[in-house]
């Protein structure tokens, strides 16, 4: 941004607190008991654990709604249920979705449909139901969730807590992910609209660098698997805090993948401050393996685009990137 005087944009300034979300999700977990699993709920069925994840598409959906183009949502919504399973050793078997929306409308439907289905190709899950709800009273637009479902054998599953020493392999986001859009669109829209080209690539607007589907990473679940994979963080809300949920230590990066250009938009339309930024976003990197140093030099061998970018120290709950020490 050239006016270096405009106020500096935060999640909570734009309107969501994180702090009190997780306030209110902690409420709910009491209310209801012990969930197993950080990212997915895990029932013992015998010799398998059964997972299962559910998730929406946030407010991407708004600049879907913007562009009248929902045609990507879809693999959104069935990546972040997806990658939940996947963090917890779990692979992804079955998705059912959820629909809101306040007018029927044929084509939205069919656009998001084709999103599932795409999703579900990339993912390698059955679509095996859903419900539309017309709910013109409390539904303004739409609202697209779902709920996936993933079996692990028991020896399958990661033990979910990294260890001291464990090297770190991270794996390259698409984008911004369905994850701080509230922040996202607020800066983007300060100066710009969504049908403006973006900045350094005008092929695209701006809203269509917004709607970059999430990247599903159901495929690297068997490298994973095979390499001894301690635990894994999907960096979603939160950004890059959420690799504390790999344990209580001290997690230092040394060599992130660079953010893409939507980021630097992002930042510099907003005036967004660096650790605001690592908070919220994943900036470029939406996926983190902790294994022990060999397994970790065998697994980015085994897969296509994963590479050492950072190990696991003793410490409380921290994370070291680009200068910035998150807590």
């Amino acid at each position: 941004m050239t006016d270096e005087d405009a106020e500096e944009l935060t999640y909570s300034k734009a309107g969501v607190d994180i702090d009190a979300s997780e306030q209110a999700t902690a409420a709910l977990i009491g209310a209801v008991g012990d969930l197993a699993g950080d990212y997915a709920g895990v029932v013992d069925i015998g010799d398998r654990y059964l997972g299962l994840a559910t998730d929406g598409v946030g407010t991407k959906l708004l600049v879907a709604e913007q562009l009248h183009d929902y045609s990507t949502i879809g693999i959104d919504c069935m990546a972040m249920n997806a990658n939940d399973l996947v963090a917890a050793g779990i692979e992804p078997v079955a998705f059912v979705d959820y629909l809101a929306i306040d007018v029927p409308n044929d084509e939205i439907a069919q656009q998001v449909g084709e999103g599932l289905a795409e999703g579900a190709r990339q993912a390698g899950v059955a679509l095996v139901g859903g419900e539309t709800a017309v709910m013109p009273d409390v539904i303004k637009g739409l609202d697209l969730a779902g709920t996936c479902a993933g079996l692990a054998p028991k020896d399958a599953m990661f033990p979910g807590e990294a260890e001291v020493g464990d090297a770190l392999v991270g794996f390259p986001s698409s984008g911004v992910h369905s994850n701080g859009l509230t922040l996202a669109r607020t800066a983007a829209t300060r100066n710009h609209a969504y049908t403006d080209p973006f900045p350094g690539d005008e092929s695209k607007s701006v809203g269509e660098v917004l709607l970059t589907p999430t990247r599903i990473y159901a495929d690297i679940l068997p490298a994973l698997r095979e390499h001894n994979t301690h635990a894994a963080a999907h960096v979603t809300g939160g950004g890059w805090t959420n690799l504390t949920r790999m344990g209580d230590h001290h997690y230092e990066i040394t060599d992130a993948f660079d953010p893409q250009p939507v980021f630097e938009f992002i930042q510099s339309e907003g005036n967004v401050a660096d650790e605001e930024m690592y908070r919220t976003f994943n900036m470029g990197t939406g996926f983190v393996v902790a294994c022990s140093p060999d397994d970790a030099e065998k697994l980015v061998e085994a897969t296509d685009d994963g590479k050492l970018i950072g190990h696991v120290e003793d410490g409380d709950g921290t994370v070291s990137v680009r200068g910035l020490t998150l807590d």
